[in-house]
Formats: C-alpha cells, structure tokens, sequence
C-alpha cells in the first residue's frame, strides 16, 4: 500500500494538563477532535499504521488532557480530549471545556482541525458546538466520518453529502468517510494533513532536516 508517509515516525511526545505545559518547540499542529467514542483514537492509529500508539479506550471521556505526538521537525498531532461523556463531575466537564477552547482559539501553532464524528451520527450537538468555537479562527477544518464500514455504501455517501453541506453552508471545510477497520480513507486524510502543512512540511521532514 503506497501512502505519503507524512505519520510514519509519529511518536508519543507528552501531555499537557496546561497551556504552559504545550511543547515551546512546536512550529506547525494538527489537531483531532472528536466526541468520546467516536473513533479518535483508532484513527490515529490507523493513519500511524500502529496498534497502541494512541490509547483507545473503552470508557468514555478517559483522555482527560492534551496529548501530543511528534511528526518530526518540530510538527505535531494533538490528540484533543474527547467529549460527550455523561459520568464524570461537573467541574471536571468544565475544565476539559475551557482546556478544549482555549487550545482552539489561542494556539497560534494550530493549522487546522479534523473533527473526527461516528459516519451513523455525524454532527451532534457538540460536535457542531465545536465547529463554533474553532470556526471564528479562520483556520480549515476536515470532517472525519469514522466506523463508515458499520453502514451500507448508498448510506455512507448519503451522511457524507448531509456533513459537506452543512460545512458548505454554515462553517466552510471538507469531509471525507473512513474506516480504521478497513483501512479505507487514509491517502485522502494524510493528503488533507499535508496540504495544511505545506511548504513547512516540505522543507523539514520528519527527519528534522532541513
């Protein structure tokens, strides 16, 4: 299977409970976003083409912080915390909330998003209230329909014609299915990750030369 490679040496960096706790080094991030369950975690590592390399948890809400995985050359994917969970005390809710936004709206580093939503329920409450929050940055954001194996092909491309017409219409950015099960969706996703790295990408691999 031929592919960019642009995840190929991602690697485990560190956590950040706190802004001040963000890697200084960082030149260029990418962020996933997604609610609790919704395939984050399987799709990193499908895209990474490792197994464990983002913790993929049976208990919703388990990411309680920011972690972030070395691409090399100073270039990061931030795995955000997941959202949509229902057992944990209000003013842990809060504080991932404001960790979330504040990531979102401040991180001068950031130069996109992809919001990682189930393909059977895309574009749920909260998943449009994050497209609200980061939206106003200007910045693009990509629709990850995850678990798009679990639905019928007709089914499939009908949930990705609803999410690109409502990005189209309300807050701009690009969709596209995928499948870490299937392994279907990586070329067009590791494309979308390249294109917002761009020159930056190119002129330092993840070598770090450059």
């Amino acid at each position: 299977m031929s592919r960019p490679g642009l995840f190929e040496h991602l690697a485990f960096h560190s956590t950040a409970a706190a802004p001040l706790d963000m890697p200084r080094e960082s030149v260029a991030e990418i962020a996933f976003a997604g609610r609790s369950n919704a395939g984050k975690s399987s799709a990193i590592n499908a895209l990474a083409n490792r197994n464990r390399l983002a913790f993929v948890s049976k208990m919703p809400g388990r990411t309680q912080h920011i972690n972030f995985f070395s691409l090399g050359g100073s270039r990061f994917i931030v795995d955000l915390p997941g959202y949509g969970y229902a057992k944990v005390p209000r003013e842990v809710k809060a504080y991932w909330e404001s960790l979330l936004e504040g990531y979102l709206t401040t991180r001068e580093q950031l130069r996109g998003l992809v919001l990682v939503m189930d393909a059977r329920h895309p574009l749920m409450p909260l998943d449009v209230q994050m497209l609200r929050w980061f939206v106003p940055s200007g910045k693009p954001v990509h629709a990850l329909l995850t678990k798009a194996d679990k639905l019928g092909r007709q089914e499939a491309a009908a949930q990705l014609r609803k999410v690109e017409k409502t990005l189209l219409n309300h807050y701009g950015g690009s969709a596209q299915l995928f499948s870490a099960l299937s392994r279907s969706g990586l070329e067009q996703a590791e494309a979308v990750a390249h294109e917002w790295l761009g020159d930056e990408w190119r002129g330092d691999g993840p070598a770090g030369g450059g």
